[in-house]
């Protein structure tokens, strides 16, 4: 055995190296095992590339000035800087796949090594869907779509979550024919109704072909490019076919049998983050556990897992993770939805406000946009809410913080927001509810009348 570590990381993305170098810093002898690139995809392959191009494409940028700018945010997609903030941190950084061989053993390019906790932070990786011909055509995965130069003139993707969404925006903005297809008959469908409808208006005005409820049953080649067949009964033509529906961890061929494994979904942690079942000390953050599914909420677990690590108690609250889609509109979503609220048994008051009647919408001359907040009749307290509207990313933070914390509706609704500004919107919802809530409970029957 080459080495014994105090702590291994497996995967070096955003969850990954925050771990490693925390410890490091700490104390502990680390060693963060990568295979691809330091620091994961967000910087190169997803959230930094695709904001970029979406923030070009409001601005009116060509293509040529769009792609060179995603290009140099991502610094090239070399981990040269990232490599050197863990050397920085006392990280060893091992390249290469790493493989669990046992309780506290790692195997990493044909080397052993020993370490006193393991941490799985490997991320996810993109689901290909089992399409007729798929495999034999020109194929973009998110990661291609932001990081290669073209500029297809016929793209049609394959799923309408948020990959796919903000994609399509931003290619259909650069002037490619885009076309979605969404087999669930409406955009985002982990959300709130009103934010896929909004969302689906704004696409069509940038010139998206969306075609919602058929799946793709079989693509050829053609001389022409390649021909998609709809389930439907309708056709499309492209040049270039764009994956997005959705992703899955990355588990496969990690050997996590080998310490009494069997992962699922994803690899199951408790609420310390540390893994389920597992022989010897082992936990997990990130993509990899099927729980945090943004950069995000990687982070939180990043520092849950560290808090404990480093001797402390800390447990993960999920009530508050924000789920944002940065198109224009942006659709934030935070908590749990009404229809997620009914499969638990929670009997949900509901309020919403349409953001055209601010004065601010007025000034931007901007695009239909909503916000409904989502409470708990039997607590009087807020347990979700959703909005599609400029910068809603910015402005819904409150209502994260009012989740998380258990502010009281009377306080909330006592707050006072600049004019003029898009939180205002979030005024007249909340005294709603803070005054049906604190008023006597009328009936089903009641309320119909």
């Amino acid at each position: 055995m080459n080495h014994h570590y105090d702590a291994m990381v497996l995967g070096g993305g955003t969850a990954g190296e925050r771990i490693a170098a925390g410890l490091a810093r700490a104390g502990r002898d680390v060693a963060l095992v990568e295979d691809r690139l330091v620091g994961g995809i967000a910087p190169y392959f997803a959230c930094l590339p695709s904001k970029s191009l979406l923030l070009s494409a409001r601005r009116g940028e060509p293509w040529e000035l769009a792609v060179a700018r995603r290009d140099a945010l991502t610094g090239g997609r070399t981990d040269d800087r990232a490599a050197a903030r863990m050397a920085e941190a006392g990280v060893t950084v091992l390249r290469g796949r790493g493989r669990v061989a046992g309780p506290g053993r790692v195997e990493v390019g044909g080397s052993a090594y020993g370490c006193a906790e393991l941490v799985v932070c490997t991320g996810s990786e993109p689901v290909i869907p089992p399409v007729d011909g798929l495999a034999d055509v020109p194929l973009w995965t998110s990661d291609d779509a932001l990081s290669v130069p073209d500029l297809p003139r016929r793209l049609v993707v394959l799923g309408g979550g948020p990959v796919g969404c903000e994609l399509a925006q931003a290619y259909a903005s650069f002037g490619s024919q885009v076309a979605v297809v969404e087999a669930s008959g409406r955009l985002l469908t982990a959300e709130a109704p009103f934010a896929g409808d909004v969302l689906a208006d704004a696409l069509r005005r940038t010139g998206v072909d969306l075609r919602l409820g058929a799946d793709v049953a079989r693509i050829e080649r053609k001389e022409s490019g390649l021909r998609l067949w709809l389930s439907d009964g309708g056709t499309l033509d492209a040049d270039r076919v764009l994956v997005a529906a959705g992703r899955r961890p990355r588990t496969a061929g990690l050997g996590l049998e080998t310490l009494g494994l069997s992962p699922g979904p994803g690899v199951p942690v408790d609420a310390t983050c540390r893994v389920r079942g597992a022989e010897g000390s082992v936990w997990a953050a990130g993509d990899v556990t099927g729980i945090a599914r943004t950069t995000h909420a990687a982070r939180y677990q990043a520092d849950v897992v560290l808090a404990n690590l480093l001797g402390g108690r800390r447990e993960a609250d999920y009530r508050a993770v924000p789920r944002v889609v940065y198109t224009t509109p942006t659709v934030y979503a935070v908590g749990i939805t009404p229809g997620q609220a009914a499969g638990l048994g929670i009997d949900v008051a509901t309020a919403g406000y349409d953001l055209a009647a601010t004065a601010r919408a007025a000034v931007e001359a901007d695009v239909p946009g909503r916000v409904e907040l989502y409470a708990d009749r039997s607590r009087g307290l807020l347990i979700g809410a959703a909005a599609a509207g400029l910068h809603a990313e910015e402005w819904m933070s409150e209502i994260a913080l009012a989740i998380r914390a258990g502010t009281p509706l009377s306080l909330l609704a006592d707050v006072v927001h600049a004019f003029p500004t898009y939180g205002e919107s979030v005024e007249a919802p909340l005294r709603e509810l803070a005054g049906r809530l604190a008023a006597p409970q009328a009936t089903p029957e009641e309320e119909a009348r």
